[in-house]
């Protein structure tokens, strides 16, 4: 009856750590984000497959906090907030990566995502569909 008891404890210890363990996981974001501009129509709104890209990357590859008007590493545990949280003109304002523009999520993904895509297709050959603006731009069917 002990060894019962004693099986049933740590069982049920084993259970529970397990699901407080995922409980305290976070969150991992949506399968699939669709990102739209300010105002244009055109380009046509970016499809991100998120999960296809956490499956491959850790989630400091592309995501980073600010503070004191700085970009700061990701941090495990740090709070993610859309792109346009800090991309946009009252945040950034006038801030440049080279001929980008950062102040909007368009220069935002086009310097991290399409340099990431593009530095894919050089390793890659058989991937060099990925520099395609229809790559994340696709037609409407």
């Amino acid at each position: 009856m002990l060894k019962k008891f004693i099986a049933c404890s740590v069982v049920s210890v084993f259970v529970l750590c397990g699901a407080a363990s995922f409980s305290f996981a976070g969150d991992t974001g949506p399968a699939d984000i669709t990102i739209v501009g300010a105002k244009s129509k055109k380009p046509k709104p970016a499809q991100f497959p998120h999960k296809a890209h956490q499956d491959k990357m850790e989630c400091g590859e592309c995501h980073h906090g600010m503070a004191d008007g700085k970009q700061v590493p990701y941090a495990e545990g740090m709070k993610i907030q859309k792109c346009d949280a800090c991309h946009n003109k009252e945040t950034l304002a006038g801030k440049k990566s080279g001929k980008l523009k950062l102040d909007t999520i368009k220069g935002a993904g086009h310097g991290n995502c399409l340099a990431c895509h593009k530095d894919v297709a050089k390793k890659d050959p058989a991937k060099k569909s990925l520099k395609s603006c229809k790559t994340c731009h696709p037609k409407k069917k």
